[in-house]
Protein backbone atom coordinates (compact mmCIF):
# COMPACT_ATOMS: atom_id res chain seq x y z
CA UNK A 1 0.00 0.00 0.00
CA UNK A 2 2.66 2.36 1.18
CA UNK A 3 5.05 1.45 -2.24
CA UNK A 4 1.43 2.07 -4.52
CA UNK A 5 0.56 5.53 -2.83
CA UNK A 6 4.21 6.55 -3.24
CA UNK A 7 4.11 5.95 -6.75
CA UNK A 8 1.02 7.87 -6.95
CA UNK A 9 2.47 10.99 -5.13
CA UNK A 10 5.64 10.73 -7.22
CA UNK A 11 3.86 11.23 -10.76
CA UNK A 12 1.52 13.69 -9.20
CA UNK A 13 4.91 15.94 -8.88
CA UNK A 14 5.40 15.57 -12.45
CA UNK A 15 2.13 16.45 -14.04
CA UNK A 16 2.65 19.38 -16.59
CA UNK A 17 6.57 18.56 -16.88
CA UNK A 18 7.43 18.43 -20.11
CA UNK A 19 9.36 15.50 -20.70
CA UNK A 20 10.89 13.61 -23.89
CA UNK A 21 8.46 10.55 -24.65
CA UNK A 22 9.28 8.26 -22.06
CA UNK A 23 10.98 5.39 -23.07
CA UNK A 24 10.28 2.31 -20.77
CA UNK A 25 11.53 -1.18 -19.48
CA UNK A 26 9.63 -4.02 -19.75
CA UNK A 27 8.77 -5.81 -16.30
CA UNK A 28 7.73 -9.36 -15.21
CA UNK A 29 6.76 -10.22 -11.46
CA UNK A 30 6.73 -13.24 -10.17
CA UNK A 31 3.39 -13.12 -9.96
CA UNK A 32 3.10 -12.82 -13.57
CA UNK A 33 5.61 -15.35 -14.33
CA UNK A 34 3.75 -17.92 -12.23
CA UNK A 35 0.21 -17.09 -14.10
CA UNK A 36 1.84 -17.30 -17.52
CA UNK A 37 3.84 -20.68 -17.29
CA UNK A 38 0.04 -21.81 -15.27
CA UNK A 39 -1.29 -20.61 -18.14
CA UNK A 40 1.21 -22.33 -21.01
CA UNK A 41 1.31 -25.50 -18.90
CA UNK A 42 4.74 -26.32 -17.19
CA UNK A 43 5.39 -28.80 -20.00
CA UNK A 44 5.57 -26.49 -22.24
CA UNK A 45 7.45 -24.07 -20.73
CA UNK A 46 10.41 -26.48 -20.28
CA UNK A 47 10.03 -27.43 -23.80
CA UNK A 48 10.33 -23.99 -24.95
CA UNK A 49 12.63 -23.22 -22.33
CA UNK A 50 15.17 -26.21 -23.23
CA UNK A 51 14.72 -25.19 -26.98
CA UNK A 52 15.88 -21.78 -26.59
CA UNK A 53 18.91 -22.99 -24.51
CA UNK A 54 19.87 -25.44 -27.08
CA UNK A 55 20.03 -22.74 -29.86
CA UNK A 56 21.96 -19.99 -27.53
CA UNK A 57 24.49 -23.26 -27.08
CA UNK A 58 24.96 -24.07 -30.42
CA UNK A 59 26.00 -20.08 -30.98
CA UNK A 60 28.61 -20.25 -28.29
CA UNK A 61 31.14 -18.48 -29.81
CA UNK A 62 29.20 -15.37 -30.04
CA UNK A 63 29.05 -14.71 -26.47
CA UNK A 64 31.46 -13.08 -23.90
CA UNK A 65 31.61 -15.48 -21.93
CA UNK A 66 33.01 -15.35 -17.99
CA UNK A 67 32.36 -17.17 -14.51
CA UNK A 68 30.06 -15.89 -12.37
CA UNK A 69 31.27 -12.90 -9.67
CA UNK A 70 30.71 -14.53 -6.31
CA UNK A 71 30.70 -13.25 -2.90
CA UNK A 72 30.57 -15.51 -0.28
CA UNK A 73 28.92 -15.48 3.67
CA UNK A 74 29.13 -18.27 6.45
CA UNK A 75 25.33 -19.38 5.57
CA UNK A 76 25.55 -18.87 1.83
CA UNK A 77 26.57 -17.05 -1.44
CA UNK A 78 25.42 -14.19 -3.81
CA UNK A 79 26.23 -14.40 -7.11
CA UNK A 80 25.94 -11.75 -10.32
CA UNK A 81 26.12 -14.04 -13.80
CA UNK A 82 26.97 -11.80 -16.63
CA UNK A 83 26.96 -12.49 -20.13
CA UNK A 84 26.48 -10.56 -23.95
CA UNK A 85 26.40 -11.09 -27.75
CA UNK A 86 26.65 -8.47 -30.01
CA UNK A 87 23.74 -6.85 -29.69
CA UNK A 88 21.97 -8.31 -25.74
CA UNK A 89 23.85 -7.73 -22.77
CA UNK A 90 22.07 -10.58 -19.76
CA UNK A 91 22.96 -10.50 -15.93
CA UNK A 92 21.69 -12.40 -13.25
CA UNK A 93 21.51 -11.63 -9.62
CA UNK A 94 21.42 -15.04 -7.67
CA UNK A 95 22.05 -16.38 -4.04
CA UNK A 96 22.20 -19.80 -2.78
CA UNK A 97 21.29 -19.60 0.92
CA UNK A 98 20.74 -22.78 2.12
CA UNK A 99 19.55 -22.24 5.84
CA UNK A 100 16.95 -19.31 4.25
CA UNK A 101 13.81 -21.96 5.17
CA UNK A 102 14.23 -20.77 8.61
CA UNK A 103 13.02 -17.53 7.82
CA UNK A 104 10.72 -18.89 5.36
CA UNK A 105 12.80 -17.71 2.23
CA UNK A 106 13.58 -19.39 -0.27
CA UNK A 107 17.31 -21.11 -0.86
CA UNK A 108 17.39 -19.45 -4.02
CA UNK A 109 16.47 -15.85 -5.11
CA UNK A 110 16.83 -14.60 -8.28
CA UNK A 111 16.42 -11.20 -10.48
CA UNK A 112 17.64 -10.78 -14.13
CA UNK A 113 18.13 -8.41 -16.93
CA UNK A 114 18.15 -8.14 -20.64
CA UNK A 115 19.90 -4.67 -21.93
CA UNK A 116 20.63 -3.46 -25.33
CA UNK A 117 24.84 -3.54 -25.59
CA UNK A 118 24.90 -0.78 -28.18
CA UNK A 119 23.23 1.83 -25.76
CA UNK A 120 23.18 -0.24 -22.65
CA UNK A 121 19.61 0.46 -21.82
CA UNK A 122 17.68 -2.10 -19.48
CA UNK A 123 15.33 -3.36 -21.83
CA UNK A 124 13.97 -6.16 -19.65
CA UNK A 125 13.52 -6.81 -15.67
CA UNK A 126 12.33 -10.24 -15.00
CA UNK A 127 12.27 -12.19 -11.65
CA UNK A 128 13.87 -15.48 -11.81
CA UNK A 129 13.50 -17.42 -8.79
CA UNK A 130 10.65 -19.35 -10.84
CA UNK A 131 12.28 -18.92 -14.03
CA UNK A 132 15.81 -20.29 -12.17
CA UNK A 133 14.20 -23.59 -11.23
CA UNK A 134 12.91 -23.71 -14.95
CA UNK A 135 16.20 -23.36 -16.78
CA UNK A 136 18.02 -25.75 -14.57
CA UNK A 137 15.33 -28.62 -15.22
CA UNK A 138 15.34 -27.63 -18.91
CA UNK A 139 19.92 -27.22 -18.79
CA UNK A 140 19.98 -30.90 -16.97
CA UNK A 141 17.40 -32.67 -20.10
CA UNK A 142 18.84 -30.87 -22.59
CA UNK A 143 22.01 -32.44 -21.53
CA UNK A 144 20.66 -35.74 -20.89
CA UNK A 145 19.08 -36.25 -23.90
CA UNK A 146 22.53 -36.45 -25.23
CA UNK A 147 23.94 -38.42 -22.45
CA UNK A 148 21.47 -40.56 -20.96
CA UNK A 149 20.71 -44.02 -22.69
CA UNK A 150 18.15 -43.29 -25.44
CA UNK A 151 16.04 -46.59 -23.72
CA UNK A 152 16.06 -44.53 -19.82
CA UNK A 153 12.35 -44.89 -18.22
CA UNK A 154 13.54 -44.44 -14.61
CA UNK A 155 15.29 -41.72 -12.18
CA UNK A 156 15.89 -41.66 -9.13
CA UNK A 157 16.30 -37.97 -7.54
CA UNK A 158 18.54 -37.37 -4.46
CA UNK A 159 16.99 -34.13 -2.51
CA UNK A 160 13.53 -33.41 -2.76
CA UNK A 161 13.26 -29.77 -2.34
CA UNK A 162 12.35 -26.67 -4.27
CA UNK A 163 14.17 -28.05 -7.29
CA UNK A 164 12.93 -31.49 -7.71
CA UNK A 165 9.60 -31.47 -9.20
CA UNK A 166 10.56 -29.24 -11.99
CA UNK A 167 13.18 -31.76 -12.34
CA UNK A 168 11.08 -34.60 -12.60
CA UNK A 169 8.51 -32.64 -14.81
CA UNK A 170 11.18 -32.05 -17.38
CA UNK A 171 12.21 -35.72 -17.85
CA UNK A 172 9.31 -36.67 -17.65
CA UNK A 173 7.73 -35.05 -20.25
CA UNK A 174 11.29 -34.17 -22.39
CA UNK A 175 13.03 -37.60 -21.84
CA UNK A 176 9.77 -40.09 -21.23
CA UNK A 177 11.10 -40.94 -17.98
CA UNK A 178 7.87 -42.71 -16.11
CA UNK A 179 9.41 -44.08 -12.58
CA UNK A 180 10.68 -41.76 -10.13
CA UNK A 181 12.85 -42.83 -7.10
CA UNK A 182 12.99 -40.41 -4.81
CA UNK A 183 15.39 -39.87 -1.61
CA UNK A 184 15.43 -36.73 0.72
CA UNK A 185 16.77 -37.01 4.74
CA UNK A 186 13.54 -34.78 5.14
CA UNK A 187 10.63 -36.80 4.79
CA UNK A 188 8.25 -33.81 4.70
CA UNK A 189 10.26 -32.63 1.58
CA UNK A 190 9.53 -36.36 -0.22
CA UNK A 191 5.75 -36.69 0.71
CA UNK A 192 5.64 -32.55 -0.79
CA UNK A 193 7.18 -34.04 -3.96
CA UNK A 194 5.04 -37.00 -3.84
CA UNK A 195 1.64 -34.89 -3.98
CA UNK A 196 2.71 -33.13 -6.78
CA UNK A 197 3.58 -36.00 -8.58
CA UNK A 198 0.55 -37.93 -8.19
CA UNK A 199 -1.47 -35.04 -9.14
CA UNK A 200 0.05 -34.78 -12.29
CA UNK A 201 -0.15 -38.82 -13.01
CA UNK A 202 3.03 -39.05 -12.75
CA UNK A 203 4.66 -42.88 -10.81
CA UNK A 204 6.64 -42.14 -7.96
CA UNK A 205 7.87 -44.02 -4.88
CA UNK A 206 10.24 -42.98 -1.62
CA UNK A 207 13.13 -44.78 -0.57
CA UNK A 208 14.94 -45.50 2.61
CA UNK A 209 18.48 -44.84 1.53
CA UNK A 210 19.87 -43.23 -0.91
CA UNK A 211 21.70 -46.27 -2.36
CA UNK A 212 18.28 -47.97 -2.27
CA UNK A 213 16.79 -45.28 -4.28
CA UNK A 214 19.64 -45.21 -7.10
CA UNK A 215 19.53 -49.01 -7.40
CA UNK A 216 18.47 -50.08 -10.73
CA UNK A 217 17.93 -46.49 -12.18
CA UNK A 218 19.14 -45.23 -15.95
CA UNK A 219 19.55 -41.76 -14.61
CA UNK A 220 20.51 -40.28 -10.86
CA UNK A 221 20.07 -36.34 -10.27
CA UNK A 222 21.30 -35.12 -7.28
CA UNK A 223 20.02 -31.64 -6.37
CA UNK A 224 20.90 -31.37 -2.77
CA UNK A 225 21.38 -27.72 -0.69
CA UNK A 226 24.00 -27.86 2.14
CA UNK A 227 26.83 -26.23 1.37
CA UNK A 228 29.34 -28.87 2.20
CA UNK A 229 31.84 -31.29 0.51
CA UNK A 230 29.08 -34.28 1.13
CA UNK A 231 29.85 -37.06 -0.77
CA UNK A 232 25.74 -38.07 -2.11
CA UNK A 233 26.66 -40.53 -4.52
CA UNK A 234 29.93 -43.13 -3.91
CA UNK A 235 31.13 -44.85 -6.57
CA UNK A 236 30.23 -48.75 -4.93
CA UNK A 237 26.40 -46.59 -5.98
CA UNK A 238 26.99 -46.53 -9.44
CA UNK A 239 25.74 -48.89 -12.40
CA UNK A 240 27.31 -49.55 -16.04
CA UNK A 241 25.60 -46.68 -18.14
CA UNK A 242 23.83 -44.50 -15.84
CA UNK A 243 23.88 -41.00 -16.22
CA UNK A 244 24.59 -38.64 -13.34
CA UNK A 245 22.97 -35.52 -13.86
CA UNK A 246 24.63 -33.48 -10.75
CA UNK A 247 22.84 -30.14 -9.70
CA UNK A 248 23.69 -29.35 -6.44
CA UNK A 249 27.12 -29.03 -6.36
CA UNK A 250 27.63 -25.64 -7.54
CA UNK A 251 29.92 -23.19 -5.07
CA UNK A 252 33.63 -23.42 -3.89
CA UNK A 253 33.11 -26.15 -1.03
CA UNK A 254 30.22 -27.35 -1.78
CA UNK A 255 29.86 -31.15 -3.65
CA UNK A 256 28.00 -34.31 -3.92
CA UNK A 257 29.84 -36.50 -5.68
CA UNK A 258 32.75 -38.73 -4.45
CA UNK A 259 35.79 -37.88 -6.63
CA UNK A 260 35.82 -41.73 -7.30
CA UNK A 261 32.14 -41.50 -9.52
CA UNK A 262 33.91 -38.81 -11.68
CA UNK A 263 37.23 -40.93 -11.86
CA UNK A 264 35.01 -43.75 -13.40
CA UNK A 265 32.77 -41.45 -15.32
CA UNK A 266 32.88 -39.18 -18.82
CA UNK A 267 31.89 -35.70 -17.67
CA UNK A 268 30.63 -32.63 -19.14
CA UNK A 269 30.69 -29.28 -18.07
CA UNK A 270 28.60 -26.30 -19.08
CA UNK A 271 31.45 -23.64 -19.04
CA UNK A 272 34.75 -25.29 -18.01
CA UNK A 273 36.41 -22.14 -16.13
CA UNK A 274 33.76 -22.08 -13.97
CA UNK A 275 33.02 -25.83 -13.14
CA UNK A 276 36.20 -26.40 -11.99
CA UNK A 277 36.16 -23.56 -9.40
CA UNK A 278 32.10 -24.53 -8.33
CA UNK A 279 30.99 -28.32 -9.74
CA UNK A 280 32.17 -31.41 -8.63
CA UNK A 281 35.27 -31.28 -10.87
CA UNK A 282 36.49 -28.76 -8.15
CA UNK A 283 38.11 -31.82 -6.82
CA UNK A 284 40.16 -33.34 -9.68
CA UNK A 285 43.58 -32.58 -11.03
CA UNK A 286 43.56 -29.17 -13.42
CA UNK A 287 44.22 -31.60 -16.41
CA UNK A 288 41.40 -33.85 -15.52
CA UNK A 289 39.61 -34.11 -18.70
CA UNK A 290 36.05 -32.58 -18.97
CA UNK A 291 33.68 -32.15 -22.20
CA UNK A 292 31.45 -28.60 -22.42
CA UNK A 293 28.15 -29.40 -23.86
CA UNK A 294 28.24 -26.97 -26.34
CA UNK A 295 30.61 -29.12 -27.91
CA UNK A 296 28.45 -32.32 -27.65
CA UNK A 297 25.84 -30.62 -29.07
CA UNK A 298 27.30 -28.97 -32.09
CA UNK A 299 28.59 -32.37 -32.85
CA UNK A 300 32.12 -31.56 -32.44
CA UNK A 301 32.70 -33.90 -29.58
CA UNK A 302 31.19 -37.18 -28.57
CA UNK A 303 28.47 -37.69 -25.68
CA UNK A 304 27.42 -40.76 -24.87
CA UNK A 305 29.15 -43.71 -27.01
CA UNK A 306 27.71 -46.96 -25.66
CA UNK A 307 25.38 -48.20 -23.34
CA UNK A 308 28.00 -49.17 -21.06
CA UNK A 309 29.29 -45.55 -20.35
CA UNK A 310 28.90 -44.04 -17.21
CA UNK A 311 28.60 -40.18 -17.68
CA UNK A 312 28.03 -36.94 -15.26
CA UNK A 313 26.35 -33.72 -15.77
CA UNK A 314 28.38 -31.50 -13.66
CA UNK A 315 26.13 -28.74 -13.76
CA UNK A 316 26.54 -25.68 -11.45
CA UNK A 317 24.25 -23.19 -14.00
CA UNK A 318 25.67 -20.97 -16.40
CA UNK A 319 25.18 -17.21 -17.41
CA UNK A 320 24.18 -18.54 -20.86
CA UNK A 321 21.12 -20.32 -19.81
CA UNK A 322 20.12 -17.65 -17.74
CA UNK A 323 19.92 -15.22 -20.77
CA UNK A 324 18.28 -17.81 -22.95
CA UNK A 325 15.64 -18.32 -19.94
CA UNK A 326 15.00 -14.16 -19.83
CA UNK A 327 14.29 -14.09 -23.77
CA UNK A 328 11.75 -17.09 -23.32
CA UNK A 329 9.99 -15.54 -20.81
CA UNK A 330 9.74 -11.79 -22.22
CA UNK A 331 8.39 -13.89 -25.81
CA UNK A 332 5.96 -15.71 -24.24
CA UNK A 333 5.05 -13.04 -21.59
CA UNK A 334 4.42 -10.94 -24.65
CA UNK A 335 2.54 -13.87 -26.61
CA UNK A 336 0.14 -13.58 -23.84
CA UNK A 337 -0.41 -9.92 -23.59
CA UNK A 338 1.26 -9.90 -20.05
CA UNK A 339 4.78 -7.97 -20.18
CA UNK A 340 4.16 -4.62 -18.33
CA UNK A 341 6.04 -1.53 -18.63
CA UNK A 342 7.92 0.89 -15.89
CA UNK A 343 10.24 4.00 -15.78
CA UNK A 344 13.33 2.95 -14.56
CA UNK A 345 15.43 5.45 -16.62
CA UNK A 346 14.67 9.27 -16.82
CA UNK A 347 13.36 10.69 -20.23
CA UNK A 348 14.80 13.70 -20.77
CA UNK A 349 14.29 16.85 -23.17
CA UNK A 350 18.39 17.34 -23.02
CA UNK A 351 20.15 13.66 -22.68
CA UNK A 352 23.04 16.14 -20.81
CA UNK A 353 21.05 17.95 -18.42
CA UNK A 354 19.54 15.78 -15.80
CA UNK A 355 19.27 18.26 -13.34
CA UNK A 356 16.11 19.32 -14.89
CA UNK A 357 14.27 16.20 -14.02
CA UNK A 358 13.68 17.42 -10.65
CA UNK A 359 10.63 19.18 -10.79
CA UNK A 360 11.41 22.98 -9.79
CA UNK A 361 8.66 24.12 -9.58
CA UNK A 362 7.31 21.80 -6.51
CA UNK A 363 7.86 23.74 -2.95
CA UNK A 364 10.05 22.03 -0.58
CA UNK A 365 7.03 22.26 2.38
CA UNK A 366 5.08 21.12 0.05
CA UNK A 367 6.29 18.01 -0.52
CA UNK A 368 7.25 17.21 3.34
CA UNK A 369 3.39 18.10 3.30
CA UNK A 370 2.26 15.51 0.66
CA UNK A 371 5.10 12.85 2.38
CA UNK A 372 3.38 13.25 5.64
CA UNK A 373 0.24 12.86 4.37
CA UNK A 374 0.78 9.87 2.82
CA UNK A 375 2.52 8.34 5.52
CA UNK A 376 -0.07 9.39 8.90
CA UNK A 377 -3.03 7.66 5.74
CA UNK A 378 -1.51 4.77 5.34
CA UNK A 379 -0.53 4.44 9.48
CA UNK A 380 -4.25 4.86 10.16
Amino acid sequence: MLIARAIFWSASMFEGLKLSKPTLTQYLSAEQAAEIVGRHGVGECLSGMAAYIRQDFLRWSDFDKSARVANHSLDGVIELMPISDENTYAFKYVNGHPKNYRHNLPTVMAFGVLADAATGFPQLICELTLTTALRTAATSVVAAQVLARKNSTSMAIIGNGAQSEFQALAFHHLLGIRNFHLYDIDPGATAKLMRHLTRHGISAHPFPSIRDAVRGTDIVTTITADKTNATILVAEMIEPGMHINAVGGDCPGKTELHRDVLSVSSVFVEYEPQSRIEGDTQQMAADFPVTELWQVLAGSADGRVDNCQITVFDSVGFALEDYSALRYMRDLARRLGRIEHISLIPALVNPKDLFSFIPSDLKVSDTKGAMRQEVLHCQA
